[in-house]
């Protein structure tokens, strides 16, 4: 419509007086391209793909590359938007130093005075929703170990403070921060959407083809989906996949792929047994014959 008032030479409605899109129009514009689904999915990851990433951090030892290992594994238990486990430009902020609780059993610890034994006995970890997207603020998520001495939500965790704690990190810290020490100073660094998925990337290419994907297929966004992913594999239901998840619609059908072989594995089976039926005749199917019964 506005390019027809534009072509007899009238002034385009859609326009301001400085030439560009009116406010209004921007704005609903850009509602309408997050309410779209994204033309693309990106694929799920399996925990092996963490647990690769984990693995190289605990060899080269660095703060930086303890950093992206362990939010990448945070963000796939706890299936969390980039912009909630790294520095990313988003509409919600990440977790803080002060959103984290540990317990051991039921006594919570105090992050702040309990020693570092204490800490890596934990053995469940909570975060606290504050202005996190689809988050109620105030509720708390909690999960226990997973059992694996590297990939576990608890224990991934536990290395984030301890890290932090160690440079006297302030309470309103980003869990996503780590220090760098240098001969003449410590450097602050923010972990990035863009340092995860390198990270991912690196380990999808050293695990091969096998997983049926490519290193160009995933980005930071993967573990989300890699998460409920697992989760749906391990038989839990939906409705909690998507409570977990905070999804408020159908969206986080988007996230799960039929691509998962385990998924589809023995359906091919189940129908051949579950196709074999009859259905109740209509009034228009022709009543079979029966023969008449004659009785002893």
């Amino acid at each position: 419509m506005g390019q027809g008032f534009a072509r007899v030479g009238a002034p385009d409605p859609r326009l301001n007086d400085a030439g560009h899109l009116d406010f209004r129009l921007t704005r609903q514009l850009r509602g309408y391209s997050r309410a779209d689904p994204p033309p693309t999915r990106v694929k799920p990851i399996p925990i092996s793909v963490i647990i690769h990433a984990l693995t190289v951090a605990a060899a080269s030892d660095t703060a930086d590359s303890w950093a992206v290992a362990d939010m990448a594994c945070t963000a796939f238990f706890f299936l969390l938007r980039p912009g909630e486990y790294t520095s990313a430009p988003s509409d919600t902020r990440p977790f803080y130093l002060e959103d984290i609780q540990l317990f051991i059993g039921r006594a919570r610890l105090n992050l702040a005075t309990a020693s570092d034994g204490d800490l890596q006995t934990a053995t469940f970890t909570t975060y606290t929703f504050t202005t996190q997207k689809n988050g109620v603020r105030g509720e708390v998520i909690g999960l226990g170990r997973s059992g694996s001495p590297l990939a576990c939500p608890v224990l991934a965790t536990v290395r984030r403070i301890l890290h932090l704690r160690a440079h006297h990190a302030p309470p309103d810290t980003p869990l996503s921060t780590y220090y760098r020490a240098t001969p003449n100073r410590t450097s602050k660094h923010p972990v990035t959407p863009a340092d995860v998925t390198a990270i991912l990337r690196a380990s999808v290419s050293a695990l091969g083809p096998s997983l049926g994907f490519l290193p160009k297929d995933i980005t930071s966004k993967s573990l989300r989906a890699g998460g409920a992913m697992s989760l749906l594999l391990a038989r839990v239901d939906p409705d909690l996949i998507r409570l977990i998840g905070r999804w408020r619609s159908d969206e986080m059908l988007r996230y799960l792929h039929l691509q998962a072989q385990p998924v589809m594995q023995n359906f091919a089976r189940r129908m051949l047994q579950g196709g074999v039926y009859t259905l109740l005749p209509g009034q228009d199917v022709p009543p079979i014959d029966v023969p008449p019964h004659n009785p002893v």
